[in-house]
């Protein structure tokens, strides 16, 4: 039973791999299978359709996002704000580094959910795990409003990300430079609403 498993997951991180390379034009069967090293057929085996491909996708991005944050240190409350600064650049460094094929196709797959509300809705659910661990975060450091605030965190992050990688490029700052941006961000977090 472990064989169908893991060939499931060699295919589904071809995907991934395809997705960054070629976009999404260029996911095929045939070129996921090309990619991940298995017979032509294989992949139409086991994901017959090409929603089940990009469903297996958008899963295993979440699997493995959500296993990043898992191996990198717990932080609890009361937290340094710095520590967690410091903590969410390494997190965004990493994104754009050793991440980036991921990324990569998490944007061409956010462009496509746009157009196909089963996939925005895989897509909206895995949000929901990123938004809940800033949640955490910003609980830890002493915000404010931490449930209203954590969508903004990930928007902010995101777009980051993203000018890094497929944007104008314009927001290229150095580790200590993005610490010291977070840290700002943090502090705005924690102080008190004004109705």
């Amino acid at each position: 039973m472990a064989e169908p498993t893991t060939r499931r997951l060699r295919l589904a991180d071809a995907a991934i791999s395809t997705l960054a390379r070629a976009g999404m034009r260029g996911l095929t069967h045939r070129a996921v299978e090309e990619t991940a090293g298995v017979p032509a057929g294989t992949c139409s085996y086991y994901f017959p359709t090409r929603q089940a491909l990009l469903r297996a996708a958008v899963d295993r991005l979440a699997e493995i996002d959500l296993a990043d944050v898992a191996d990198r240190p717990a932080i609890t409350e009361p937290a340094d704000p710095a520590r967690i600064a410091a903590a969410v650049a390494d997190l965004v460094q990493h994104l754009v580094t050793t991440g980036r094929e991921r990324m990569l196709a998490r944007y061409e797959l956010s462009l496509e959910a746009t157009r196909r509300p089963e996939l925005h809705a895989v897509l909206a659910t895995a949000g929901r795990a990123h938004r809940a661990v800033a949640q955490e975060l910003l609980t830890a450091a002493g915000a404010s409003d931490p449930p209203s605030q954590a969508p903004v965190f990930v928007a902010f992050l995101d777009g980051l990300v993203f000018d890094h990688l497929a944007g104008a490029g314009a927001l290229r700052p150095t580790a200590d430079e993005l610490r010291a941006r977070l840290l700002d961000l943090l502090h705005g977090f924690t102080r008190p609403l004004h109705r």
